[in-house]
């Protein structure tokens, strides 16, 4: 009879470091999966920013008459599409965030692009608003590589958590 004690206590104990094992290994991913989904909230929150700075940009840049149309509208558009894409966090999959990446990576040629015309407009690279949306669009840019580099950082530790064995 107290062999059988013995036996059930070793099951009893075996069963309660199995379930603790995999409890805390579920926490653990749950946290790591909730750090993914909060640094892309701090990426979609600097991309925001920028959206932000680019009304403000056009508009300056506007009241130079005659500034090509065509590159203020390119801009514009690029803008509109980067827009059109909503990346859900809870969600996040790689045809999603390559369809949000081309998008941003439009939006970034076609300010580029402006910032290169503007080079030919002296007055306007004079203009106090101009020079402070600029180095507010510089900035912004400087965070969005940070802000990217950390989610990529987490998603590969999160993705190198998930694919370990065991877990």
């Amino acid at each position: 009879m107290k062999k059988s004690w013995i036996v059930l206590a070793i099951v009893i104990l075996l069963v309660i470091l199995v379930y603790a094992s995999v409890k805390g290994t579920y926490n653990q991913m749950v946290g790591k999966d909730e750090l993914v989904s909060a640094q892309w909230a701090q990426v979609e929150n600097v991309y925001q920013r920028r959206m932000d700075l680019i009304p403000n940009l056009v508009n300056t840049v506007k009241g130079y008459a005659d500034f090509e149309q065509e590159t203020l509208t390119q801009v514009i558009e690029a803008r509109a599409k980067a827009t059109s894409i909503q990346v859900n966090a809870s969600n996040l999959n790689p045809a999603i965030l390559n369809q949000f990446q081309e998008a941003q990576a439009g939006l970034s040629s076609a300010l580029s692009r402006l910032l290169v015309t503007i080079e030919r407009y002296p007055d306007l690279k004079a203009n106090q608003n101009f020079l402070e949306l600029q180095a507010q669009l510089e900035g912004t840019e400087n965070r969005i590589a940070v802000e990217r580099r950390k989610f990529n950082d987490v998603a590969r530790d999160y993705n190198t958590f998930i694919r370990q064995f065991p877990s």
